[in-house]
């Protein structure tokens, strides 16, 4: 194992809370760059369900004009405490997460483009995730840093 990785046994237990979140968003045909500056919380489900809500909220700057972004997914228990399900809020799936070594690669295809995103944890407070995004009409790196707020 690479011990540059912070091995994460159980996934919902690391993740509840508050985080500071950086992206940096890069298109490869046209070299552009835009940034994410914002936060994500991740809390219990309301439903008291087995699993947490991740709620992202910022500015994305795009050739200039500032932007609120949001999203909403649901991380919910997966197989062991060291993975989760990672849901749309409407419950379709997104994709697989198991962080037990502090690294996983999962896949998403969508329409046409395939989403590669590898997850990456430093340590307790800090952690990336780096999506690969191509298709017919793409060809983006979004990279996104975390930091725990305290």
């Amino acid at each position: 194992m690479d011990s540059s990785f912070w091995p994460v046994p159980d996934v919902l237990a690391h993740l509840a809370g508050r985080w500071s979140v950086e992206r940096v968003v890069r298109d490869l045909a046209s070299g552009e760059e835009g940034r994410f500056s914002g936060t994500t919380v991740f809390s219990p489900l309301e439903d008291g369900g087995d699993g947490l809500l991740h709620q992202e909220s910022g500015t994305f700057v795009w050739r200039g004009t500032a932007r609120t972004a949001e999203r909403t997914l649901w991380f919910l228990s997966g197989d062991s405490a060291g993975t989760a399900q990672v849901r749309f809020v409407d419950g379709r799936p997104f994709h697989d997460l198991d962080l037990t070594t502090g690294r996983h690669v999962a896949d998403h295809p969508c329409a046409a483009d395939l989403y590669r995103g590898e997850f990456t944890v430093r340590d307790a407070d800090h952690w990336r995730t780096v999506w690969r995004v191509g298709g017919p009409a793409k060809d983006l790196v979004l990279t996104t840093d975390y930091v725990r707020e305290r």
